[in-house]
C-alpha cells in the first residue's frame, strides 16, 4: 500500500488541508451568521450559493483549467478560496457572505476536479482501488477535523477565519512544489438526464431527494443547532458524527443491497431517516445528547443512501456507461443540494429551527415510498450480474465532481477516451 500511495503523498497532503479549511468554513459562517442575527433564509442561501457554484464549476472549470494548466488554476482556485475566507473574517455582511459563498463553491469544483484527475493520472488498475479509498478517507477527516476546530475558539473572533485561510495556504505548497507529471486535459462528460431517467427512475428521482434533504441538513444543521441553543462545540460534534456515521453504515447497508432488490433498502434507509426526523420534529428535545443520538441516527441512514442509488443506477446500464450514469446523478444531487436549503430557511422561519426535520422528512418519505412503488413495476437485476456497491460518502458539503468517477474501481479501464455521447443501453428492458 506504501508504494502505491508515496507518489501521489505530496497530492494527497494538500488535499488533506484543503478539506481541512472546507469542513471550517463551512461550518463557521452558518454558527457566526447565527451569532450575528441573520434570518434564516440568508442563513440557507449561503448553501444555495456555494452548490450553485460548484454545480457551475463542473461544467466551466474544466475550460480554465485546460487554458493556464493544472498548476496554475489550482494555486489561483485555492488563493481564491484563502482570501475569501479571511475577507468573510473582515466583511461580516450577509449579503457579502452570499455572493462569496458561490466563489468558493465555483473554486472547489476546480480544485477538486484537478486534484482527482491527477490521482486517476497517476493510478494504475491495480492500484486505483486504494488511491480511490485512501482519497475520500482523506476528504472525510478533514472535513470532520475541519469542523470539530469550531469548538476551540470563539466563532464571534476572527481567530477560526484566520485558521482557516492558514489552512488553504497550507493546502497549496505540496502540489506546488511536487516533481510529479501534471496529468492530461480534463475530459467533459456528455449528460442525457432524460435517458438517465428511463434507465432508472428510482435513482434518478432518488438522487434529487437525496440532494435535497441532506443539503437542507447540511447547511442549515448548524443554524438548527445555534436556534436550540447548542454550543458551537456540540454543533461541531452533532455535525461530525452524522458524517462519520454515515461512512460506517454504508459497510453493512452496502452489503444488504448487494444481496436483495436495493430499491428495499433505499426504502428502509429512507424510511429510518424520516423517522429520526419526525421523532426530533415532534419531540424537540432540549438536552444535547439525547439529540445527538437521534441526529446521529439521521445521519447513519440519511448519508447512506447515494451510493446505494447509483449501485442501482448502474444495475441497468452498461459498465461502459458508469461515468456517464454516475455524473448524471452527481448532476442530480447538485440540483438538489440547492433547492433543499432554499426551501429549509423559510421553513424554519415560520415554524422554528426543529421545523427544518420536516423538509428532510418529507424527502425521505417520498423517497420510501417511490421506491416500494417502483418494486412493484420492475423485477431487479439478479444478484449473480450486478457491481458491488463502492463506498462513496457523499454528503451536503463537499460534493464529488465527474472526475472523481474515474477513479473508481469500477471505472473501465485506462485507455483512450471514447465518446460518451447517445443513449444509455440497459441491461434489461425498463418496466
Amino acid at each position: 500500500m506504501r508504494r502505491n500511495l508515496l507518489p501521489v503523498m505530496a497530492l494527497l497532503m494538500g488535499t488533506l488541508f484543503l478539506f481541512l479549511g472546507n469542513g471550517l468554513h463551512g461550518l463557521l459562517l452558518p454558527v457566526r451568521g447565527a451569532e450575528e442575527g441573520y434570518s434564516n433564509e440568508i442563513l440557507g442561501f449561503l448553501g444555495t450559493s456555494w452548490a450553485t457554484g460548484f454545480v457551475l464549476g463542473c461544467f466551466i472549470a474544466p475550460k480554465l483549467v485546460m487554458r493556464v494548466g493544472h498548476i496554475r488554476a489550482f494555486s489561483a482556485f485555492v488563493s481564491l478560496i484563502s482570501l475569501i475566507a479571511l475577507l468573510t473574517g473582515i466583511v461580516v455582511d450577509d449579503y457579502w457572505w452570499v455572493a462569496l459563498r458561490a466563489v468558493t463553491g465555483f473554486c472547489t469544483a476546480g480544485t477538486s476536479m484537478i486534484i482527482e484527475s491527477w490521482l486517476n493520472e497517476r493510478a494504475t488498475n491495480e492500484t486505483r482501488g486504494t488511491i480511490f479509498s485512501f482519497y475520500i478517507s482523506i476528504t472525510l477527516i478533514g472535513v470532520v477535523g475541519g469542523q470539530m476546530m469550531v469548538g476551540f475558539f470563539d466563532p464571534k473572533t476572527t481567530i477560526l477565519f484566520m485558521i482557516c485561510g492558514m489552512l488553504y495556504c497550507v493546502a497549496v505548497l505540496p502540489t506546488t512544489i511536487s516533481t510529479a507529471a501534471t496529468p492530461q486535459p480534463l475530459k467533459s462528460i456528455k449528460l442525457d438526464l432524460p435517458t438517465l431517467y428511463r434507465n432508472s427512475p428510482v435513482s434518478f428521482v432518488g438522487i434529487l431527494l437525496i440532494g435535497i434533504a441532506n443539503g437542507a441538513y447540511g447547511t442549515l444543521g448548524a443554524v438548527f443547532g445555534a436556534r436550540a441553543g447548542l454550543s458551537p462545540s456540540v454543533i461541531a460534534a452533532m455535525l461530525s458524527i452524522t458524517i462519520f456515521l454515515g461512512a460506517v453504515m454504508q459497510f453493512p447497508s452496502g452489503k444488504a443491497s448487494d444481496r436483495t432488490d436495493r430499491r428495499y433498502v433505499l426504502a428502509a434507509l429512507s424510511g429510518m431517516a424520516a423517522l429520526a426526523a419526525i421523532i426530533l420534529l415532534v419531540f424537540q428535545p432540549t438536552d444535547p445528547i439525547m439529540m445527538i443520538v437521534f441526529v446521529a441516527l439521521y445521519g447513519a441512514a440519511a448519508n447512506s443512501l447515494y451510493p446505494i442509488a447509483v449501485a442501482h443506477a448502474n444495475d441497468f446500464a452498461s459498465t461502459d456507461d458508469f461515468v456517464k450514469v454516475s455524473g448524471g446523478l452527481l448532476l442530480l444531487y447538485g440540483i438538489g443540494t440547492i433547492i433543499g436549503p432554499t426551501i429549509g430557511g423559510p421553513v424554519m422561519t415560520q415554524l422554528g429551527p426543529y421545523a427544518l426535520f420536516s423538509v428532510t422528512a418529507a424527502a425521505h418519505v417520498l423517497l420510501t415510498a417511490y421506491a416500494i412503488y417502483r418494486s412493484r413495476l420492475r423485477a431487479p437485476v439478479p444478484v449473480a450480474d450486478r457491481e458491488n456497491v463502492p463506498n462513496i460518502p457523499v454528503t451536503a458539503s463537499p460534493m464529488s465532481t465527474p472526475e472523481s468517477l474515474t477513479l473508481d474501481p469500477r471505472a473501465a479501464p485506462l485507455q483512450e477516451p471514447q465518446e460518451t455521447g447517445g443513449n444509455l443501453p440497459p441491461k434489461e428492458a425498463n418496466a
